[in-house]
């Protein structure tokens, strides 16, 4: 009985930690990433830790080999399967809460941002992006910026150097940490960030990611994020 017990509280936590991932979770951490900030940072942990006595308890009392191994399998089993739902929680997650192009556009935006959104969202519109994009950012007179995550490595100034030549673009910027590029009188600026980035487009006379604007000029655009 203590046994059954125990193989049904690690089923439900499987349950609980795949939706606690799929609310809760980063989507550009691995299975394993995931998996272990679940156990730390959410109910997983609880979970294994009861999971983990009701077996040791099963272990101890029981009388024949196999209810001895099915007490140390039962544990195991639930890492493993918590394993096995973190990817599929975290796909959920960014399908849900993230798209795969930036949105700068507004519904019942106020002139003038409404023109300034629409020639950020041209500009944006003009080149091939990497990542998935977060609906929120900043928006204004000053330019748009938005947010990405990577589900991969990859790197994305190598991207935007080929990306933005190839759509037109100039670069006149590019010093390793963040790359900007002009055409017509637009600007455009990415800077890479932990597990993602974030772009920026707006005129060619004004500062990136709206620093000394709606934010103090030299502040950590990464960190604004979180």
């Amino acid at each position: 009985m203590l046994l059954v017990i125990g193989a049904a509280l690690a089923l439900l936590a499987v349950l609980v930690h795949y939706e606690f991932m799929r609310i809760y979770g980063d989507v550009s951490s691995t299975a394993f990433e995931g998996l272990t900030w679940g156990l730390t940072a959410g109910p997983s942990g609880l979970a294994l830790g009861l999971v983990a006595v009701a077996a040791m308890i099963g272990f101890m009392i029981s009388t024949r080999r196999w209810m001895r191994l099915l007490a140390v399998a039962i544990p195991v089993l639930m890492l493993i399967g918590m394993l096995a739902v973190t990817p599929a929680a975290l796909g959920q997650k960014m399908e849900k809460q993230f798209v795969s192009a930036p949105q700068c556009l507004t519904e019942g935006t106020a002139e003038p941002l409404a023109t300034a959104d629409r020639e950020s969202q041209q500009a944006f519109d003009s080149i091939s992006h990497i990542g998935h994009f977060s609906g929120g950012g900043m928006s204004g007179v000053g330019g748009c910026t938005r947010w990405f995550v990577l589900s991969g490595d990859a790197d994305v100034l190598q991207h935007y150097r080929a990306a933005l030549p190839a759509a037109g673009w100039k670069v006149i910027e590019d010093d390793g940490r963040r790359l900007r590029a002009q055409r017509d009188g637009r600007a455009f600026e990415v800077m890479p960030c932990p597990g993602g980035g974030v772009i920026w487009a707006g005129n060619e006379e004004d500062p990136a990611f709206g620093q000394g604007t709606v934010m103090p000029a030299g502040s950590d655009i990464c960190a604004a994020h979180h």
